[in-house]
């Protein structure tokens, strides 16, 4: 017996629901598809940004060129760019140029172009021959005031030699290379060196005693190293010269060569005369030390009058050169004056008082229509002395050149230069 379903209720199961009676459906959430995109899109963010980060992207960079020969084989971008040990910047990129050089460009610190000069020296190097290399920045002998600044050009000075650049240079070389001659001689160099182990080594143990002993001396090697250049150029000038002397010297040598037989001669000329002025000059020895001893006060006073003696010299060769004769002669300038008061005793008695040294009044070289000055000195015989009258009529000089001698004492009735 089956039994109705109630009124109401829902449809039994396998039924469809009956029309009228269907439950509303639930709305859609896009929430987690939205958190899953915003993960995605933030992790590639932080990946960008890491990457960019560590390529320098986000870095404010300064920009300089440096030319160098070669940019090295294995100078890539990015490389460290080093002043002092402290990393200042980055390669950023490298050009090749149509010369076989190579255009580096750098890409440095602003922060850090206050500690660098402008005149700053550039190498390129690394730690192995085998290693990557990087740019160093090496601070010249006289730094710059001004700064390293953006856009500026340097020379790179030195690119540290490579390992393929030592193999090229092996390969060029051997390529010149026979190889028999080679052989031929690495052959003779063995059987050179066969059996002779021990003296090698003797040698080289001399070698470095005589390097060990030379060792000291370096610093004095490099001083005269040094100053080799300047000593060169100056007997480069002095070339012409020494070889003007040296010519001189064998022009002298080959007359003496020549003239051996009378220089002979002359020495042997010379040893007699030596022989008889050592025999005149022992017999004579005390009375030429008698007459130097006699000459000493002669000598002091000439040398004390020396002055005075070149003075008068001087005066004697300024007189000689003056206008010659119009013909040989000899012209006398004399002349009538009035006579003086003759000598009389002991009023002009002489004596030795004068002083003052020497006096060169004047002299060498005296005015035109000049004379030099007089120069009065007590030696007791003063030709202006108060009482002389000067001009006198009546003299014995006059008398006796027109009366002959007269005996007896002058007449002088004016008692002219007597006592009382």
């Amino acid at each position: 017996m089956t039994q109705s379903a109630p009124a109401g209720r829902g449809a039994v199961a396998g039924r469809p629901p009956l029309a009228g009676h269907a439950r509303p459906a639930a709305g859609r959430n896009y929430l987690p598809p939205l958190l899953g995109l915003v993960t995605v899109v933030s992790i590639c963010l932080i990946f960008a940004v890491a990457v960019g980060l560590f390529q320098g992207s986000f870095t404010e960079s300064v920009p300089v060129t440096v030319i160098s020969e070669r940019a090295g084989l294995v100078m890539n971008a990015d490389a460290k760019v080093k002043m002092r040990g402290v990393q200042v910047g980055k390669v950023a990129s490298i050009e090749p140029l149509a010369n076989g050089q190579a255009a580096i460009h750098l890409a440095l610190d602003p922060s850090q172009l206050r500690f660098i000069p402008s005149n700053v020296l550039v190498n390129i190097a690394s730690s192995t021959v085998f290693g990557a290399k990087s740019v160093l920045l090496v601070d010249p002998d006289q730094p710059s005031a001004q700064r390293l600044h953006s856009g500026q050009t340097l020379q790179g000075q030195h690119v540290m030699v490579e390992i393929n650049t030592v193999f090229q240079e092996l390969v060029s070389v051997l390529s010149h290379i026979d190889p028999p001659k080679l052989n031929e001689s690495l052959g003779a160099l063995a059987q050179a060196f066969s059996g002779r182990g021990p003296r090698l080594g003797q040698a080289l143990g001399d070698l470095d005693s005589f390097l060990a002993k030379l060792e000291p001396s370096l610093p004095a090697f490099r001083h005269d190293l040094s100053v080799l250049p300047a000593v060169s150029n100056a007997y480069a000038d002095a070339a012409p010269d020494l070889l003007r002397t040296a010519s001189n010297a064998t022009r002298i040598s080959k007359t003496i060569v020549e003239e051996q037989h009378n220089l002979d001669a002359l020495l042997i000329s010379a040893i007699g005369l030596a022989d008889i002025g050592n025999d005149v000059l022992s017999t004579n020895r005390q009375p030429l030390t008698d007459v130097m001893h006699l000459l000493v006060p002669t000598t002091n006073l000439t040398n004390e009058y020396g002055p005075a003696l070149t003075c008068a010299l001087g005066g004697l060769v300024q007189q000689s050169h003056g206008a010659p004769l119009s013909e040989p002669s000899i012209n006398i300038s004399a002349s009538l004056t009035w006579g003086a008061e003759r000598y009389r005793y002991p009023t002009n008695l002489p004596k030795v008082a004068a002083t003052g040294g020497p006096q060169c009044v004047g002299l060498p070289k005296l005015p035109f229509n000049t004379s030099p000055p007089q120069l009065i000195a007590d030696v007791g015989a003063n030709p202006v002395n108060f009482g002389n009258p000067q001009l006198l009529l009546n003299f014995d000089g006059l008398k006796q050149l027109l009366y002959g001698p007269l005996p007896g004492p002058p007449r002088n009735p004016a008692q002219i230069g007597q006592q009382g």
